[in-house]
């Protein structure tokens, strides 16, 4: 699968620029669920077949299954999603970040052992760490550039220059680094004013987006700054807003009554 020519044909097909986090907690598992020794596949196989159609990607997040060691469960749940909802593009939340032959490992792990379509990456080590993930043909790339925790702007709100580091990173993605065309940003919600920069500089490249829903990052605010001309160009993630909208043995169905309302709530501003 092309990651980009996955999600453009996801952005129409599904009229959504939705992305569902999957951030198993089993703790917040409901009640049915608990003690069973595939809940957390379960958990997430039930959340993905019930928004499938509302969305244009799914995110699962390595930590939250490494935790549990349940990796075996993610690779099962990201060969669920290929195979039961073919053309949805399925980015695997690992922030990774290191050099050379580790880099390599790192991306062999990604794309090769879970078989995901699209990676998120940590830029700060320069383009050598980035480069062993774009030696994946039509894998996507997505690096940090303003996150959307208040201690980013430790680092990232710094001047260098004539800019802040953060307008540099998404300047060095967007006009050096994307040769194969396989590169997207993270630019979270919480910081609408720093999406539009980031929009200015790189054009059409996607951006994915978090911080709506529970971390409070406002939907109206980041479509005004964020999308392009046609009304795309954005991976708008909820998780935990969706995930554990519901307590019972329903969670799905009220999961799915989430991520409809969500992206309608989205489209209104597109």
């Amino acid at each position: 699968m092309n990651f980009n020519a996955a999600l453009r044909a996801a952005w129409s097909a599904h009229n959504s620029l939705l992305c569902v986090g999957l951030d198993p907690d089993p703790a917040k598992f409901p009640a049915h669920l608990q003690g069973r020794p595939q809940m957390i596949f379960e958990f997430c196989k039930a959340i993905v077949d019930a928004t499938a159609d509302a969305v244009c990607c799914f995110k699962p997040q390595i930590a939250y299954f490494a935790a549990q060691r349940a990796e075996a469960q993610l690779e099962q749940l990201i060969s669920h999603i290929h195979l039961a909802h073919p053309g949805i593009p399925v980015i695997l939340d690992a922030k990774r970040g290191d050099i050379g032959s580790t880099a390599e490992q790192y991306a062999k792990e990604a794309f090769a052992r879970y078989g995901a379509d699209a990676v998120t990456v940590n830029p700060y080590l320069g383009r050598d760490s980035v480069e062993p993930y774009l030696a994946w043909p039509g894998k996507g790339v997505i690096l940090l550039c303003r996150t959307s925790n208040p201690g980013g702007s430790d680092l990232q709100f710094l001047d260098v220059g004539d800019e802040k580091l953060y307008e540099r990173v998404a300047r060095l993605v967007a006009n050096e680094w994307n040769t194969s065309g396989q590169c997207a940003l993270v630019v979270g919600a919480t910081f609408p004013a720093e999406i539009a920069r980031v929009r200015e500089i790189v054009g059409e490249l996607p951006l994915l987006v978090p911080g709506i829903g529970a971390q409070g990052g406002d939907i109206e605010a980041t479509l005004k700054a964020g999308k392009t001309k046609n009304g795309t160009g954005l991976m708008i993630n909820s998780s935990r807003a969706i995930l554990y909208a519901g307590k019972g043995a329903d969670f799905a169905a009220v999961a799915r009554k989430a991520a409809l309302q969500t992206r309608d709530d989205i489209n209104r501003w597109r």
